[in-house]
């Protein structure tokens, strides 16, 4: 299984922008001088990602669709020898330095206080945890994130990652890439996010030209799907609505109550299906709509192996929304708590530890089972089609295939917006602009409520994209904000490099 690459030069990890990103390794290495009086042993690099789409459907266990990015977070790192973990920032005024000790602080992390080191924490804790130990190496810690927070660009997630990928090396822990998504993944639900496994997968795992199929069930897979090669060559562009979407503090009312939803809806929609007490079902913890949607089809015989892989996830993805209805139609302004558990049998309480509010706290008067069930399925063959189109190459029909894409993308936004309802104004008004100002297809990205959205492009229209999204959403909403502030919020982008360890032998 692969591990985490180790480059000694720069030109390795990107693809351009060389000295700019020369210069921002260099001064990361004189300001960890300059704070702890020694050179780091190494630094870590993990990139943030961009969903082109396959939004909330990670943690239903359903197949997603990103690509990492060349924004990124570095961790400077030294083992200094004690049992402290002395962490400090390069943006000292918003992230105070902290020093902790290794075994007590790391294994306390409070999830109700936002606190930035608390990120760094859930990586060493999550490491030391898959690793079966009490405590680590001691370190001194220099972090320099240029993923926006609270962007949907997977802030946190590339902290986390970076965190991992550092203590791993500093205790001497050796872990495939397949085994450091998985920890990561895991570790942020310290915090008290849900997180199913995307963000970190694309972090870890990316590749540079291709976007990343991710399967999480019955096992993680990633496989790399080159974008295609079209007659009219097209881009990403990722556009910052600079609404800050923060996961950790909507989480009750936004994120987490979204996880809720599509675990009680993945019990009732087993129940519906006569299938809740096959072993697959009523054993495994969490219940998500891809146990439910194989347990359904292997209760019938059918493995799928009568068709193609993409034909048979679009058959079964159809299958379910149909079955969805069925399930859930009666209820289309969603269900009490009350009426939730009176459904299986039980009571609120037994079904709200069985689906771990007490460590993911949801607040709603009713749970949209129906919205959230119908996204879910058919944003997972939105993904499976968008794949499809991907592998097909574009050729001779390319102006179709781009025109498709496009048109899933619009589709994906639709149905974050009105079905399972996790965009919002800003995000709505910079779609609708960008498309008259020619886009194929825009939607938001990440967790929504806020944060970025990406674009997909002619690359013969970016300039004037660029200029129409400067002018009708940036001048009118952020008039102050001018020249990098600017250029960091809209960007072109395209698949790059995943995470990596960084020796810097030529200094």
């Amino acid at each position: 299984m692969a591990e985490v690459p180790s480059y000694d030069a720069l030109s390795d990890i990107y693809s351009s922008g060389l000295l700019k990103h020369a210069a921002r390794f260099q001064a990361l290495i004189e300001e960890f001088i300059a704070t702890y009086g020694a050179r780091p042993d190494f630094i870590v690099r993990a990139p943030g990602r961009v969903n082109i789409i396959g939004e909330h459907i990670d943690y239903c266990g359903l197949p997603v669709f990103p690509m990492a990015i060349a924004p990124d977070t570095l961790v400077a790192v030294r083992a200094n020898g004690t049992d402290r973990l002395r962490l400090a920032n390069v943006d000292g005024a918003k992230y105070p330095a902290r020093e902790l000790c290794c075994p007590r602080d790391v294994f306390a992390i409070d999830s109700t206080v936002h606190e930035w080191s608390n990120y760094f924490l859930c990586g060493y804790r999550g490491l030391l945890e898959h690793a079966g130990r009490n405590s680590g190496e001691g370190l001194d810690v220099l972090v320099d994130g240029m993923v926006p927070a609270g962007g949907g660009l997977s802030s946190s997630a590339a902290l986390v990652c970076a965190t991992l990928l550092a203590v791993q090396r500093a205790n001497g822990v050796e872990l495939s890439q397949t085994e450091l998504a998985t920890v990561a993944a895991a570790a942020e639900r310290y915090v008290g996010v849900n997180s199913g496994g995307m963000d970190q997968t694309a972090s870890i795992m990316g590749r540079t030209g291709s976007a990343l199929f991710i399967e999480f069930h019955p096992a993680l897979v990633a496989t790399p799907v080159a974008l295609p090669k079209t007659d009219t060559p097209f881009v990403f562009i990722v556009a910052n609505t600079l609404v800050v979407a923060d996961k950790h503090v909507t989480a009750p009312v936004c994120y987490n109550l979204r996880v809720v939803e599509t675990r009680v809806g993945a019990l009732l929609l087993a129940r519906h299906l006569g299938i809740a007490d096959r072993p697959a079902c009523r054993d495994v913890d969490p219940l998500t709509f891809k146990i439910v949607m194989d347990e359904y089809f292997a209760a019938q015989g059918d493995d799928g192996s009568a068709a193609g892989e993409v034909q048979t996830w679009i058959r079964r993805l159809e299958a379910m929304l149909g079955a969805v209805q069925l399930a859930f139609g009666a209820h289309p302004c969603g269900y009490t708590r009350e009426e939730m558990a009176a459904a299986l049998d039980t009571t609120p309480a037994a079904l709200s530890a069985r689906v771990h509010e007490g460590q993911f706290p949801a607040r709603a008067e009713r749970f949209k089972l129906l919205q959230r069930a119908q996204h879910a399925f058919s944003e997972a063959l939105r993904v499976v089609r968008f794949r499809q189109i991907c592998e097909d190459g574009g050729g001779s029909s390319s102006s179709s295939s781009l025109a498709a894409l496009g048109k899933l993308m619009d589709e994906s936004q639709a149905s974050c917006r009105d079905v399972f309802e996790c965009s919002c104004a800003e995000l709505d008004e910079l779609c609708a602009l960008a498309r008259r100002a020619g886009s194929l297809g825009s939607r938001l990205t990440g967790a929504g409520w806020g944060g970025c959205s990406v674009h997909l492009i002619p690359q013969d229209k970016v300039a004037g994209f660029i200029a129409a999204i400067k002018e009708g959403f940036y001048s009118v909403y952020f008039p102050e904000l001018a020249g990098s502030k600017l250029d960091e919020a809209i960007f072109v982008t395209a698949p790059g490099t995943g995470a990596a360890f960084y020796t810097f032998s030529e200094w």
